[in-house]
């Protein structure tokens, strides 16, 4: 008996690189992508999104960000943080929360991300998740220059490259293109999975949630 072939799928990750809960997402949809894999061989995009496109260089405290946008009062501004630590654990990703104690300006990392999705061989992907692992787990500033060209080799981009797209403006133009596309089509919060273009699954999801979905739309052809 024929084994049949797995179903090709396309998955848009719409995300910031200082979202915790797209941190979650990611894991989840893994782990999801592993338990249907043989069945579902999916292609999986990075989409670009900024929680705070206005955000300064500099960036600004966690807590004072939380309470000018959310309203957050310090005691829900720390149960959300224990919840997503917590949630992190299981996913197993590890959020460093006394390390991270500020917001920054992601708009470079798109750029970068933008740029590494051009290289193959799953660079954009070992790219966001090393991004993830130098802001959320080792505290260090995503909108750093310095930062961000570290990640980027570390992850095999070449370095000399990768300096020279963030002195320029490169990408730039694609990236804002790209975020004004998703805003258009209604995503105002992040992550937004789009799989083949046209079902969206919103938030950090359990993976049993993303396996279920993969597996109706295998089901459906």
């Amino acid at each position: 008996m024929t084994t049949p072939a797995p179903i090709q799928m396309k998955i848009d990750f719409v995300s910031d690189v200082s979202c915790p809960w797209c941190v979650i997402g990611l894991k989840s949809l893994e782990d999801a992508l592993g338990r249907v894999s043989g069945e579902v061989q999916a292609e999986l995009h990075f989409q670009p999104f900024e929680l705070n496109p206005r955000m300064p260089a500099e960036g600004q405290d966690i807590g004072e960000h939380l309470a000018e946008k959310y309203g957050s009062t310090p005691e829900q501004s720390q149960r959300n943080r224990e919840m997503i630590r917590a949630r992190g654990q299981d996913v197993g990703f590890t959020f460093s929360m006394d390390k991270r104690s500020r917001i920054y300006n992601t708009f470079d990392a798109h750029r970068l991300l933008h740029w590494a999705e051009e290289e193959g061989e799953g660079r954009q992907r070992a790219l966001k998740e090393a991004l993830f692992k130098a802001y959320f787990t080792d505290g260090a500033s995503p909108g750093s220059h310095e930062v961000l060209a570290r990640v980027a080799g570390e992850v095999g981009l070449d370095i000399t490259r990768t300096k020279a797209i963030l002195a320029s403006d490169e990408y730039a133009d694609a990236v804002r293109e790209r975020e004004q596309f998703y805003l258009q089509q209604g995503i105002h919060a992040v992550p937004a999975v789009i799989i083949n273009d046209k079902h969206l699954i919103s938030g950090g999801q359990p993976a049993e949630v993303f396996e279920q979905a993969l597996r109706q739309i295998a089901a459906a052809g």
